[in-house]
């Protein structure tokens, strides 16, 4: 029998990075005494609020923002694992479609197409630690197979 043991997806490296992330945006301690989970909670978009959004919409600025910080945080883990510098870049047009690449020297890491950025989020927390390891997972070896263009600045 195999034995399944839960992982608390709130101790992945991704959610910490995110965490961290979040946190050196506090520059007055505001939320010095939220819990990691009530931080990050505009993530966790589920059926029932999906539902409530329109199908169509332009993204507000607090959207746009934790979306950086998204991005900001799988760059920030690959840097973590790979020591090559990432630089996040996003193309944004008003109406919430555009491009988020990832760049380590002239290596576009992570390449990430996105639609629909009014309602961006994730089903879970585990959702969330999901998709924010496998888009630095994919980073890292995109590194991984080109360290020459990588380090190349």
């Amino acid at each position: 029998m195999v034995e399944t043991v839960e992982v608390n997806p709130m101790e992945s490296v991704f959610i910490r990075e995110l965490v961290k992330q979040w946190r050196a945006q506090d520059s007055y301690g505001t939320w010095e005494k939220k819990s990691d989970e009530l931080l990050l909670e505009p993530y966790v978009v589920d059926k029932e609020k999906r539902k409530s959004l329109p199908l169509m919409a332009d993204p507000d600025p607090e959207t746009l923002w934790r979306l950086e910080l998204f991005y900001n945080a799988v760059g920030m883990a690959i840097e973590r694992q790979t020591g090559v510098m990432v630089s996040p870049m996003m193309k944004m047009h008003h109406e919430g479609f555009g491009r988020m690449v990832l760049i380590a020297g002239r290596l576009i890491a992570v390449n990430k197409q996105l639609r629909d950025v009014h309602r961006f989020g994730f089903l879970s927390f585990a959702k969330l630690a999901e998709e924010g390891e496998k888009l630095v997972a994919q980073g890292v070896e995109m590194i991984t197979k080109f360290p020459e263009v990588a380090r190349y600045g």
